[in-house]
């Protein structure tokens, strides 16, 4: 049995259709900028993430990028990230100008540890910037906390969070804004490279969108130094299709984490991901961690059975982080993360069966 890591194919032959129609239209209109799939992809997703405002943005770097404008982050300032994330995180943190602070974070849900973010505050920290890595919500709750104690903000890094939730609220909705990334192998992803971002504040939306739009909100008059980082009406119409879907996808991605859990549960050397009782993931990725990851993931790939790692090198090891001065064994959980970790097949069209065979193989070569 083929068990791909991820099967897009799957999910877009019963949308086809539907999306070549209005990629037509599209097309005859020659609306490829902005436009009703824009504005109304901006309303859908504010929707369904509950919260007033949505800007749909470029991709999902930029999506940070455009947040951390709008919070007037600057150079000389310093943002708190956790060393256990995708580089874009940091990333856009340098793209302002700003300076990344790294901290390590949590075993077992792998996110921002809170009081390693608190004991990283300095005179030059203006905000933190927590990530449900994984789908997985971090403890905003405690990241808030510690923001309001230094009169910082913070803000969800949710470019794999999509409809998870925290003590029943939905991510986007969380902190002073949230980035999403629409990348195609996302929860939901785009058909090439997409993002979005969410706030509750209106000044704030402004001011992202003029960033977002070359600083202009009235053609050839411009307030501000922006960029570009529109979305194109392309793009955007097939978000919206798929956006339908989403809730539907989401649940299934539920059920599948449950089954693996279930499976899995009594593998000795096997460490599952651990769920809080805050927490509703979205299951973006379904990670276990396993001693000698590259053997065990030829052994089920001789099965078969497509795996991933997410991620095998922490910020501060990677070369262009160098700068910071920071050296192997200060980070030490998310080191044992990036030295451990092990991501299964995870899409909502997944089946029993390959669960199953996926389940199966792992246990035996675990054992083996």
């Amino acid at each position: 049995m083929n068990v791909p890591f991820l099967d897009l194919r799957a999910q877009h032959a019963p949308l086809r259709d539907e999306i070549l129609g209005l990629w037509a239209e599209i097309l005859d209109s020659a609306g490829f900028v902005g436009g009703p799939h824009v504005a109304g992809l901006e309303a859908e997703f504010a929707a369904a993430c509950d919260a007033n405002h949505c800007l749909a943005v470029s991709n999902g770097t930029e999506a940070l990028v455009v947040a951390l404008q709008g919070l007037d982050v600057r150079h000389g300032d310093e943002v708190i990230l956790p060393a256990n994330t995708f580089f874009a995180t940091a990333e856009a943190v340098w793209l302002v100008g700003a300076r990344p602070r790294l901290v390590d974070c949590l075993p077992g849900t792998w996110n921002i540890d809170p009081e390693a973010a608190a004991a990283a505050v300095n005179d030059r920290t203006v905000g933190i910037i927590g990530v449900h890595l994984y789908g997985q919500p971090f403890d905003a709750d405690s990241i808030a906390a510690v923001a309001a104690r230094h009169n910082l903000w913070w803000m969800e890094d949710s470019a794999q969070g999509h409809l998870a939730t925290y003590k029943g609220r939905k991510t986007g909705s969380l902190g002073k804004v949230a980035g999403f990334s629409f990348y195609p192998g996302k929860n939901l992803g785009a058909t090439g490279e997409g993002g979005a971002v969410t706030t509750q504040d209106a000044a704030l939306a402004r001011k992202m969108k003029l960033f977002r739009d070359h600083g202009s909100e009235i053609k050839y008059h411009h307030e501000i130094m922006g960029t570009n980082a529109r979305l194109s009406s392309v793009l955007a119409a097939a978000l919206r299709v798929k956006l339908r879907h989403l809730p539907a996808w989401t649940e299934a991605r539920r059920s599948h984490a449950a089954s693996y859990q279930a499976r899995l549960r009594d593998v000795p050397g096997l460490r599952l991901p651990e769920v809080p009782a805050f927490a509703n993931p979205a299951w973006h990725l379904y990670v276990v961690h396993v001693d000698d990851r590259e053997a065990v993931a030829k052994a089920l790939g001789e099965a078969g059975i497509g795996t991933g790692y997410h991620y095998p090198v922490a910020l501060h090891l990677q070369p262009a982080m160098a700068y910071l001065g920071h050296k192997a064994g200060e980070f030490p959980v998310s080191e044992d993360n990036a030295a451990h970790c092990l991501s299964l097949p995870m899409f909502a069209e997944l089946t029993e069966a390959q669960i199953e065979h996926v389940c199966a193989n792992l246990r035996r070569v675990v054992a083996g």
